[in-house]
């Protein structure tokens, strides 16, 4: 991330680093996986194209892929920088501790673990290091402070978390600003429309409080919230069957789908770019996440981060979740 980078129009502020991102993060977690190298370049070029500049990933993308070891994810990212030239204007941020060769946050794994990321991404710098899930038997000022480490040699820029409890987020939290030492400046929670309970309380109000940027995965509910999937429609495929199947037997999945139905049709738009767009309108939210396997599902990603919706669809799709 280079001075040019800070407050270039159509960016927001990720939390409270220097970070300018644009308000749709680009989900890598199909790199390697659902697309192959050709197709991840195409949504990645398209991405950039339409004023992308926040690219997600994680070492263990996708480990769970039948001949996948971790890493393909980053490694096809790492691949489209080099051939492209333009490092300098993504935002570059991945997770560590979930790698099947590096599962934890103690510090010398969290090390192992990013310096493998930095090799696969081809980069000197990672822009914004998460820890991908909170590791209990370490306790927070050995996290912090090997995170803390990274940051002073330059190997990273910025630090975050996901899936963490409240509790361990404002000890990590308290532990950086007693110690003065490199502090979480964005979270990764599970929020979206029809998920809202586990984000929405004491883990949000630890997040405005300390002035942090939360940027959603499952921001589209598995793809639910695009509206594809209905009662009596098409058939769910085996990746996204259990969480879409949950939402459809969820009395509030249908009374959700509606009143996208009627925001979308208002600004002409698919849902989609709906439920997005609700996502940034929250207080706390700087980007949430969405990944695009093909070019075509791009389209209603960028729209959707450039959507205002009044407060009266705000209120309207407030209502239909609750």
């Amino acid at each position: 991330m280079t001075d040019e980078q800070r407050d270039t129009p159509g960016t927001v502020r990720l939390g409270s680093s220097e970070l300018a991102v644009f308000p749709l993060c680009l989900g890598g977690n199909v790199f390697g996986w659902t697309a192959d190298q050709d197709r991840s370049f195409a949504v990645l070029d398209a991405y950039a194209a339409g004023g992308g500049n926040f690219v997600d990933t994680a070492d263990v993308y996708s480990a769970w892929a039948s001949g996948n070891r971790g890493g393909e994810s980053e490694t096809v990212l790492g691949a489209w920088l080099r051939s492209r030239g333009n490092r300098d204007r993504i935002v570059v941020a991945t997770k560590v501790g979930s790698h099947p060769a590096h599962k934890g946050l103690k510090p010398a794994t969290v090390r192992a673990a990013t310096e493998a990321s930095l090799s696969r991404l081809g980069i000197e710098t990672i822009d914004l290091l998460y820890t991908h899930y909170d590791d209990p038997d370490t306790p927070v000022e050995e996290i912090i402070g090997g995170l803390d480490e990274l940051v002073r040699e330059g190997k990273v820029r910025e630090i975050g978390a996901s899936n963490i409890t409240p509790e361990r987020l404002r000890a990590s939290l308290d532990f950086s600003a007693r110690e003065g030492l490199a502090r979480y400046v964005a979270l990764q929670p599970h929020y979206n429309l029809v998920s809202r309970a586990t984000y929405e309380g004491e883990l949000a109000a630890v997040v405005a409080e300390h002035g942090l940027g939360a940027v959603p995965y499952y921001a589209l509910a598995s793809g639910f919230l695009t509206g594809k999937y209905r009662p009596g429609g098409p058939a769910v495929n085996s990746a996204r069957a259990d969480g879409v199947a949950r939402y459809l037997k969820d009395p509030r999945g249908p009374r959700v789908l509606t009143a996208l139905d009627e925001v979308a049709a208002a600004h002409r738009v698919e849902p989609a770019s709906v439920a997005l767009a609700w996502l940034t309108a929250q207080p706390t939210v700087a980007a949430p996440i969405a990944s695009a396997r093909v070019v075509e599902q791009l389209g209603p990603l960028l729209v959707g981060a450039a959507l205002r919706l009044t407060p009266e669809e705000l209120a309207l799709l407030d209502a239909a979740s609750a």
